[in-house]
């Protein structure tokens, strides 16, 4: 288990990453998004201990990652942004070099090899030097590293990074593997694939923590006040009975279909539900439903709402208090160009 208290991290007077505090519970996949200058490399840096916090605590399975920092490094297992590997090494050196590193024991290190090998697919360049393998390869070379001294937890920076369509789909089945055994925080551009991998999702912007929720709930919650409706009855009766709910703010029919059925769009006031109004509008008239889904449904649209403000989350955080959480306007733009280490 991951613990994050009031992490804070300044650097002369900006301050990268503001009092946040965050759990990753055991076997959970946990996304970590935010725009380029939000405090996500900052914050991931700070937790594997390869830079000090200004304030507050990490604790990686019990063990205080600055105060004990032996014992906590030996839980994790980290993939910079950038795989930590060496080129003119073949792939069988690479990971004995980091065995060394790591101190796992001469009577483990075969069999650990041949599994992390196995696990990551690099038999096929297992003597090959580094240097000569593809973008791909490289990438399952880092992940590969990071599995040695099977750690509890795994912080993956970027993994899919410069990967092609079919290296990405490879990378995203391993790291779902992975989250059987570990417990992973994954930090990626590519949104799609962390709607596909992971189970919660934590948003970063300006250094504070704007959104933390399972990822069903996330994408449900910015959905459910717009909705695509298909019904079966007179569209134009339906349109005036959702008319008369003040929570609708509008309703569109949206086109008709070969077989008598009607699409009709509902718009809700922002933050509403409205998937019980029309479910009951339409049962009062006898208008049968037979498909309801919202129009904003994807985590891309999600993240903007959210980073641009106009999203409001109310989420249940950690410690079991219940968190209000308002944004503030703002580019992200304009915080990639104040942090500096991003």
């Amino acid at each position: 288990m991951i613990e994050v208290k009031n992490l804070t991290k300044k650097f002369g007077p900006h301050t990268a990453v503001d009092n946040i505090s965050f759990v990753v519970n055991d076997g959970e996949i946990v996304g970590f998004l935010g725009p380029n200058g939000a405090g996500k490399t900052t914050t991931m840096n700070m937790m594997t201990g390869f830079i000090s916090s200004t304030e507050g605590t990490v604790r990686i399975n019990g063990f205080d990652i600055l105060e004990d920092p032996i014992k906590a490094k030996k839980q994790l297992g980290y993939l910079p942004d950038v795989p930590p590997v060496y080129g003119d090494m073949t792939v069988k050196e690479y990971l004995e070099f980091v065995c060394d590193l790591k101190k796992v024991k001469k009577s483990e290190r075969d069999f650990m090899i041949k599994d992390i090998t196995a696990t990551t697919q690099l038999g096929d360049v297992f003597n090959r030097l580094i240097k000569n393998l593809s973008k791909g390869y490289r990438q399952r070379v880092g992940v590969a590293q990071a599995l040695v001294g099977d750690p509890d937890v795994l912080i993956l920076d970027e993994p899919t990074s410069g990967l092609d369509p079919k290296q990405i789909i490879e990378m995203r089945d391993l790291i779902k593997r992975l989250g059987k055994k570990h417990t992973v925080i994954l930090s990626s551009h590519i949104l799609g694939e962390v709607g596909e991998i992971c189970d919660r999702i934590i948003i970063i912007n300006k250094g504070k923590i704007v959104a933390s929720q399972s990822t069903e709930e996330l994408i449900n919650t910015a959905g459910n006040s717009a909705q695509l409706v298909t019904i079966k009855g007179d569209p134009y009766l339906a349109v005036e009975k959702l008319r008369e709910w003040s929570c609708i703010d509008s309703v569109t029919i949206d086109s008709s279909n070969n077989d008598g059925t009607y699409n009709i769009k509902v718009f809700g006031s922002e933050g509403s539900d409205i998937r019980e109004i029309i479910f009951a509008a339409m049962a009062e008239e006898r208008i049968s439903i037979l498909m309801l889904r919202p129009l904003t449904s994807s985590l891309e649209e999600v993240f903007l709402k959210v980073i641009n403000g106009t999203f409001e989350n109310t989420s249940e955080e950690d410690n079991g208090e219940v968190l209000s959480i308002a944004f503030a306007q703002g580019s992200a733009e304009e915080a990639e160009n104040k942090e500096a280490d991003e």
